[in-house]
């Protein structure tokens, strides 16, 4: 099997790939489950004697066993998608994570967090929940949820204790790449379909349970037909299991090696997840799960969870992937690596302090607005070093507060508190009906202590503090919403930043609770003609929000409008609402085909950059209409 490479394969193009490998999965396992509906049929027949049956009564119970082998399935399966409508916590809980608090003071734990926080904002996507497996002393870890707004990530003990901060760095970007391209969701409808068939062997066991207990004739004296149907769903689940297995598989291997040379590309240096994998290789423990469901998730795991071989294998071979990222390797290296970590095991905090930790400075640098489109999903160690320096930026007791859900509330609601003392005592006024005295005070602390804060990292600092505001509970949440609507319009208009904080915030903090787990695939295929007026819409306000003459709007808007709507003539005319006129538009746009939005996309690019000047206001519009419509935009800028 020829490994794949990162190279050329744009963000849209591996979201139209995922899109066509969901399609095709789905289709194989309705081959795949029509096949073990007429296997059952067969062994349902053969345990009754059809010989002995007239036909007239035959065709019936055939159709009737279809129908109840149909249904079990799809119950099966719906089940236990429903069981995962909690998104990726879900998930960890249900392999024993244990959820990783934002202000953990534990060397290994906070080393974890600074990763996850700086790819997320190298990535463009929200912070994912993070947690830990404590019982799982081997080297793994996936992703999963059913998009960025409910996504979490787990390792193992194993890799907290065993990885330096560059493999770490490196299994986290490898992860990454998953939850950008899209592989979490279709991980989850994996792991539902898998138990839909795995169904049948629990109804067999019962069946073969039953027919023990009830002896081998049946109540009219003739032969109990139910442990021969239980033995025979028992046989056709396995089959069915197996077929399955190989469909995970042979999609598992190739994400993987894709999700290995981006992550590559990601943090500019192979070093880290070569050495992640030699350690896997090396270590006793290697990438195993002790958790009985390893199965179940073995295709979204970092590492194979079990050793498998062949068809069967969810990864492709441990020398293989670091062949692909080192050519020099030697495969014999596992070997005595393997000698020296047995009687040794690796300690990464240890070899972090060996060689100290090297902390980039703060980098000065924009992205050409040519280039824009391009950095959409694309996990660069130029997006890398720049979330390091927006990070860098960020006043450390900042970060710290953003954290701690007790404070994350105060730090957000100052980030919206306003210049003007009039507007700053109604929004006072308006917290302390909501949260009382205390918490309004501490958000006209923080507005205090914001001022001065470049721009640039004001959105990245509201994102760190999402993750915490998550940990309230869901009726909590609503009342968080509220005031920060109330904040927003105390002076009766929606600034830009308000409008992409809050709408950010809202999406966060709905998603957290209702993720998107229906079988809708984002990108259904719509395109920018038939939803011309919110297209028209969204480029109004773009050439609205960084233009203030109207002559330069009208050439944005027509720049724009050349790329999206090349057929259309219309003229520019500003939104009566203002920047909230977008509330229309992201359900019929977050509906188009994957090259349909790369190409509103660029038309935005083309907006902002009519005039040759991109502002904090429209890189904030910008990063805003990208994240809604699940295009995660990397920083394109950094303080200087």
């Amino acid at each position: 099997m020829t490994a794949p490479t990162a190279a050329g394969l744009d963000f849209f193009g591996r979201q139209e790939r995922v899109r066509r490998l969901s399609i095709r999965l789905v289709l194989l396992f309705l081959v795949a489950v029509l096949g073990i509906v007429l296997t059952v049929d067969l062994v349902v027949v053969v345990a009754i004697g059809a010989q002995e049956q007239p036909i007239d009564q035959l065709v019936p119970l055939v159709a009737l066993v279809s129908i109840a082998t149909l249904t079990a399935i799809a119950l099966a399966a719906l089940t236990r998608t429903a069981q995962l409508r909690g998104g990726g916590g879900v998930v960890a809980r249900g392999l024993g994570g244990v959820l990783v608090p934002p202000d953990t003071t534990d060397p290994q734990l906070r080393r974890l967090r600074n990763v996850v926080e700086e790819m997320a904002i190298a990535s463009g996507v929200s912070v994912p929940a993070v947690y830990v497996l404590p019982h799982e002393p081997g080297i793994n870890a996936f992703a999963a949820g059913w998009s960025t707004g409910d996504a979490a990530i787990a390792v193992t003990r194993g890799a907290l204790e065993r990885l330096n901060r560059d493999e770490l760095q490196g299994v986290i970007a490898h992860e990454f790449s998953h939850v950008v391209n899209g592989d979490m969701r279709l991980n989850i409808r994996l792991m539902g379909l898998l138990f839909g068939i795995l169904f049948l062997t629990v109804i067999g066991r019962i069946l073969l349970r039953s027919g023990a207990f009830g002896g081998r004739r049946g109540r009219d004296g003739g032969r109990n037909p139910l442990p021969f149907i239980g033995l025979g769903l028992l046989v056709v689940g396995f089959v069915g299991v197996l077929a399955g297995r190989l469909i995970q598989a042979a999609v598992s291997r190739q994400r993987e090696y894709l999700a290995d040379v981006s992550a590559v590309q990601f943090t500019r240096q192979t070093a880290g997840l070569v050495g992640a994998l030699k350690k896997i290789g090396g270590v006793a423990e290697g990438s195993t799960m002790r958790t009985p469901r390893s199965d179940e998730v073995g295709h979204m795991l970092f590492g194979a969870g079990k050793r498998l071989h062949g068809l069967f294998a969810t990864h492709p071979p441990l020398a293989k992937r670091i062949k692909v990222l080192d050519p020099s390797f030697d495969p014999a290296q596992l070997a005595e690596l393997h000698r020296r970590w047995t009687a040794r095991p690796p300690s990464g905090l240890a070899e972090d302090a060996a060689r100290g930790l090297r902390e980039p400075g703060v980098v000065e640098a924009v992205v050409p607005a040519g280039q824009i489109v391009a950095q959409i999903g694309a996990q660069s160690p130029d997006s890398y070093h720049r979330a390091q320096a927006i990070l860098a930026r960020i006043p450390e007791p900042l970060r710290e507060r953003a954290h701690h859900p007790d404070t994350a509330l105060p730090l957000v609601l100052g980030l919206l508190m306003s210049g003007d003392p009039e507007v700053r005592a109604a929004q006072h006024t308006a917290v302390a009906q909501r949260y009382g005295q205390a918490v309004a005070d501490a958000a006209l602390r923080e507005a205090e202590a914001l001022v001065g804060l470049d721009p640039l990292v004001r959105l990245p600092l509201a994102e760190l503090a999402f993750p915490a505001l998550r940990q309230r509970p869901p009726a909590d949440r609503e009342i968080v919403l509220d005031a920060v609507d109330a904040l927003v319009r105390a002076d009766e208009r929606v600034s830009v930043f308000e409008y992409c904080l809050s709408r950010l915030l809202r999406r966060e903090l709905y998603e957290s609770v209702h993720p998107p787990s229906g079988w809708r695939v984002t990108g259904r295929g719509d395109t920018l003609a038939a939803n011309a007026d919110a297209v028209l819409t969204l480029l109004a306000v773009l050439a609205q929000a960084g233009h203030e003459s109207a002559d330069r709007a009208e050439r944005a808007f027509q720049a724009g409008l050349r790329r999206a709507l090349p057929d259309r003539v219309v003229g520019f005319h500003p939104a009566e609402r203002g920047v909230t006129a977008l509330e229309d538009v992201w359900v019929p746009l977050d509906g188009l085909a994957p090259a349909e939005k790369e190409r509103l996309v660029q038309a935005a690019v083309d907006v902002i950059s009519a005039d040759r000047e991109l502002t904090v206001t429209e890189l904030e519009l910008l990063r805003t209409i990208c994240a809604l419509l699940h295009c995660p935009l990397p920083p394109l800028a950094v303080p200087a």
